[in-house]
């Protein structure tokens, strides 16, 4: 599995590109100022793309997070189509009929 995305005091960037918690551009800032923006509306600052220059963070409820990117995984999951390999068993004895019956089954 994946590890978690950094988050608050974790995140050591000195500058990241920061974006709202009603999803605004809000630009290129300092960590510090985008710690405090995040503890006056009281939600997480979240780092979304760390491999960016510089790092996408944004203000965010990390719980509820953590929650949709669970159900969206699971629902991944749900989705994928499984393959079932099956099985037909032919003994030596076996009557024409029957083979081509079963033949016809197997296509």
């Amino acid at each position: 599995m994946t590890t978690e995305p950094r988050i608050n005091d974790r995140i050591r960037t000195p500058q990241i590109r920061l974006i709202g918690y009603t999803g605004e551009q809000v630009g290129v800032v300092d960590i510090d100022t985008a710690l405090k923006m995040a503890d006056e509306v009281g939600l997480d600052l979240v780092e979304i793309a760390p491999d960016a220059n510089p790092p996408v963070c944004k203000i965010m409820d990390f719980g509820k997070y953590k929650y949709e990117v669970a159900q969206k995984a699971r629902e991944a999951r749900q989705n994928q189509t499984h393959i079932v390999v099956k099985e037909v068993r032919l003994t030596p004895k076996i009557e024409t009929h029957d083979y081509e019956t079963k033949r016809a089954q197997v296509e």
